[in-house]
């Protein structure tokens, strides 16, 4: 899909402001600062963002439980801590990582 699509409802062209990185993904990216409110992303859906949102944060593009794994460019990049609603801001707050630690982390002990 292109950068602007037109809107078939009225005729004129939106700039998507959620980047959908990879089908399937569980979280939009912010292309600018986001207000509370509609946001349409580059996959032509439309999300309801719930808090502001900084430029290159996730937002969640569907109900997430906890526990849960999340999906950024079809990979998971950490596990829910709390149940998310869909629109919400998704970062260290609701979201650990579940990296494993390397050897350089641990001073190169094993």
């Amino acid at each position: 899909m292109s950068a602007a699509a037109a809107d078939p409802g009225r005729g004129e062209r939106i700039t998507p402001t959620l980047l959908a990185l990879a089908a399937g993904d569980d979280v939009l990216i912010a292309t600018r600062n986001l207000d509370p409110g509609r946001h349409h992303t580059s996959a032509g859906a439309v999300v309801v963002v719930l808090e502001p949102v900084a430029l290159g944060h996730k937002v969640a593009s569907r109900p997430i439980a906890a526990g849960e794994h999340v999906v950024r460019y079809g990979m998971p990049i950490g596990s829910a801590t709390t149940a998310i609603a869909a629109g919400a801001w998704v970062h260290t707050h609701n979201l650990a990582s579940d990296y494993i630690a390397t050897i350089a982390r641990r001073g190169g002990q094993r």
